[in-house]
């Protein structure tokens, strides 16, 4: 939690008040298109953690760490891909998208060739075009692969909710 002292400008007033901050978490989701296969299908993991289910490739910003390249690290620890970001997509903040704890997502799309590998915190994956999805997947990566799907098919980008 981030403490700030701040002073209170009010003249009648010469205490200082104490204001916590409490912000959500930020962390990544990469979207991989894998663009040496047919259809480029994406890849998702199995998580070895809870909350148990499929997800899209992604984690925690590390402090100092650009979300470029917490994207790219987070592929290559969970998948073990070199990733090229192609786009930042949208950013995912509803406060309940994460059961564990407030956080916020910036989704990116990226390219990828060659054979995905399961590691870090992913038990599995898989390498799924859009009508082959899992139906259990975490978090709100449903709502993130619906979003996906009408901008890659019809270049519909996701409103705001």
């Amino acid at each position: 939690m981030l403490s700030i002292c701040l002073l209170n400008n009010n003249p009648k007033s010469t205490r200082n008040q104490r204001v916590n901050y409490r912000n959500p978490a930020p962390t990544v989701d990469i979207i991989i298109e894998l663009i040496d296969r047919p259809g480029r299908p994406i890849v998702l993991i199995e998580r070895k953690n809870e909350p148990f289910g499929w997800a899209i490739p992604g984690g925690f910003v590390d402090y100092g760490e650009s979300i470029e390249t917490s994207a790219i690290r987070e592929a290559q620890e969970e998948v073990s891909l070199k990733v090229e970001l192609i786009e930042q997509f949208y950013v995912y903040s509803d406060p309940k998208r994460d059961t564990r704890q407030h956080t916020l997502a910036i989704a990116f799309i990226a390219t990828a060739k060659g054979q995905p590998v399961a590691a870090d915190d992913a038990k599995s994956l898989g390498v799924f075009h859009q009508w082959e999805l899992p139906s259990n997947l975490c978090f709100d990566h449903d709502c993130i692969m619906s979003d996906y799907w009408n901008y890659r098919n019809y270049g519909l980008r996701p409103r705001i909710y």
